[in-house]
């Protein structure tokens, strides 16, 4: 599931981006400044960030893209409402895929983000590894690491894990993770879940940020 980060304090204009992207089924992660936005995005490892440059507190759009850099390479999208060509050429020079300035079309915003993933600047498939803490999680070797040390698990647990990992921050219902994890074949107890989700959480500690969602299922992230 490709992820999004809207990092914007006008909330009428946050509420409206998040609203088209969700129609195209992005998961979005909303941040009013840049302090929050760092900590969101080293926490989600989202797939795009869409970041205004005048933000309130100490770091600003480009104080954020400058930190990100250091450790990043998501595309990033700026928004800003100066129509100040030093402004644009900082922003890019930082690193910036691309920028908009205010006001505008919330369809541009899709239109260029989508451009953005076709250009390839990064792919939309999930990350080969994850990190969450103390724990790693590596798709491409299927093992986990807690505190660099290898844990062993089951071939099932292991599949499990990787569906998470790949709709992180999602609710995801029983359901939907038998499918996802087991196979559409399937068929048993949704319990079945339940008790691997024990498992997972017994053998990776509290880092792994797996949570239950009351009423529909689980979510990691």
């Amino acid at each position: 599931m490709f992820s999004i980060v809207v990092v914007e304090d006008e909330p009428d204009i946050a509420d409206l981006l998040a609203l088209y992207f969700r129609r195209e089924e992005w998961t979005v992660h909303l941040c009013a400044d840049g302090e929050s936005a760092l900590t969101t995005i080293r926490a989600r490892q989202p797939d795009f960030v869409v970041l205004d440059i005048g933000l309130p507190g100490e770091l600003d759009g480009l104080d954020v893209c400058r930190e990100l850099r250091s450790t990043s390479d998501v595309p990033v999208l700026f928004l800003t409402a100066r129509d100040d060509e030093i402004d644009r050429i900082v922003g890019l020079e930082l690193g910036a895929d691309d920028y908009v300035i205010k006001p505008f079309s919330p369809r541009e915003i899709v239109a260029r983000v989508k451009a953005i993933q076709r250009r390839g600047n990064r792919s939309t498939e999930p990350q080969s590894l994850v990190v969450f803490g103390s724990v790693e999680v590596d798709l491409v070797r299927q093992e986990a690491k807690v505190a660099n040390k290898a844990v062993p698990l089951a071939t099932q647990e292991l599949a499990l894990l990787r569906y998470l990992v790949q709709n992180r921050g999602q609710a995801l219902t029983r359901d939907q993770i038998l499918t996802g994890a087991w196979g559409e074949d399937w068929y048993g107890d949704q319990r079945t879940v339940d008790v691997h989700i024990r498992q997972l959480r017994k053998k990776l500690g509290d880092d792994l940020p797996l949570a239950t969602v009351r009423g529909t299922g689980y979510r990691l992230g």
